[in-house]
């Protein structure tokens, strides 16, 4: 088989299975050492042992490499291809299979590890009809959020890949914007409603009290082009980046506007997020709101989170038609043209 697709692959089940990042990292930066040599080439220089000397390239990616240059899968591919036949969560298979898109996605033009296009990809394999690519906004310069400069260069870059044949995935433009402490929108409105998608998240002063804090959220979801609320409670309870506890807002408030305003919540399927709680879930359900169930994959593996996603939301009996993923992508496109 082709040597970077088996490396690319192997990368793509141990995101899917949340491994250390160097671990993933180290097949990245092996398929992409050899991408740019002919088959012949590498081939060659995997027989002779000279591959080893490459830079990025280390025992285990040689062997992957030589395994695949001789024509068999190699052996490190086909046990991740074993424990990846099992579904990830336990339960909301039937809800899975109804998820046609994913509306919160980030690449390597943000704070992603991969580029646009092997993400793009990676979607086509799972079977999205859509996914939007919705990298940072400016604000969060910690993640290299997108200047309007930027982001002017990427829409160029999803009309190329939106050019093809239109065999695959539809890219939908988008951002995941912040809200402000203002309660404005961290992005040039005239950018904004260029955008199919826009996922609007509060990602700093998470400790702010309650009226605060539900002021600032009030005014993203008033903003005239946010689509989706993106990760509402800001908790973490698990994983690499420690715990913290959700932000103080009132719920009852913030969903009520949510669905007076055709801002869907997202269910967000990070298993260190899990946002929102069961509990805020069922207040969503109570309040009217519709749901977007959302990957928010920052690598390509990742994608496959909607899994996690699905599990809780059928769990917490949130109907198939208030989840604008299962939509098909021209009534997606409507209901989100009609806030810009």
């Amino acid at each position: 088989m082709d040597a970077v697709a088996a490396l690319n692959e192997i990368a793509f089940w141990l995101e899917r299975g949340r491994a250390a990042t160097f671990k993933v990292q180290a097949f990245r930066k092996a398929a992409a050492a050899i991408s740019g040599l002919p088959p012949e080439e590498v081939r060659a220089r995997a027989v002779s042992g000279r591959l080893k000397s490459m830079k990025g390239i280390g025992d285990r990616t040689f062997q992957v490499i030589r395994q695949a240059v001789e024509g068999n899968v190699p052996e490190y591919l086909a046990d991740l291809r074993e424990k990846g036949a099992k579904p990830l969560a336990a339960g909301g298979a039937e809800l899975s299979r109804q998820l046609r898109g994913d509306l919160h996605s980030h690449s390597e033009w943000s704070d992603g590890g991969s580029p646009i296009e092997v993400m793009l990809a990676a979607a086509a394999v799972l079977g999205r009809e859509y996914v939007a690519l919705t990298d940072h906004s400016p604000n969060l310069t910690i993640a290299n959020g997108l200047s309007a400069e930027r982001l002017n260069e990427q829409l160029d870059v999803v009309a190329a890949l939106n050019g093809g044949d239109g065999t695959g995935p539809t890219l939908l433009s988008g951002i995941e914007v912040d809200i402000l402490e203002s309660g404005e929108l961290d992005q040039d409105p005239a950018l904004l409603d260029r955008l199919d998608v826009v996922v609007a998240s509060v990602h700093s002063k998470l400790r702010a009290d309650t009226k605060t804090m539900t002021r600032r959220m009030l005014g993203g979801i008033r903003a005239p082009h946010t689509n989706v609320l993106g990760h509402c409670t800001g908790r973490l309870v698990e994983g690499s980046r420690g715990t913290r506890p959700p932000s103080d807002f009132d719920a009852r408030v913030v969903f009520a506007a949510c669905a007076e305003h055709n801002v869907a919540v997202e269910i967000n399927s990070r298993p260190e997020r899990q946002d929102p709680p069961d509990a805020l879930i069922q207040l969503a359900l109570e309040a009217g709101c519709l749901f977007s169930i959302d990957s928010d994959a920052h690598a390509p593996g990742q994608l496959d989170f909607l899994q996690y996603g699905a599990e809780r939301a059928e769990r917490n009996g949130v109907p198939a038609e208030r989840i604008v993923t299962t939509w098909p992508v021209d009534r997606l496109l409507e209901w989100t043209a009609t806030k810009r």
